[in-house]
């Protein structure tokens, strides 16, 4: 069984939770989706994404099989953000290992 690799991605911003609902309701139409104002959960191809937002920042936790698969659900959540944050200057998450 190959094992779980994982990383955390941090965007601050005033408007976590309106993004993490637009990244959950544009997936939701081609995957299974969970989420709520402060939390989702998405199955994305390459690996789970798991959200969270704070009143200064949205936080996206991802878990892949692979190293390839880990990158490709970074650029997937990046490049949703990009376009759906653009008035932000959204270039990507600050992306690093989750804290134990």
């Amino acid at each position: 069984m190959a094992e779980t690799l994982t990383d955390e991605g941090r965007f601050e911003t005033p408007n976590a939770s309106r993004y993490l609902q637009q990244l959950c309701k544009h997936f939701g139409h081609k995957t299974e989706v969970q989420f709520d104002a402060v939390s989702g959960r998405v199955v994305l191809g390459a690996g789970v994404a798991t959200m969270a937002a704070t009143e200064d920042a949205l936080v996206v936790t991802l878990a892949a099989d692979s190293a390839e698969a880990l990158e490709q659900a970074r650029h997937v959540i990046d490049s949703h953000l990009e376009r759906f944050a653009f008035r932000e200057k959204f270039k990507t998450m600050e992306w690093g290992r989750p804290v134990a």
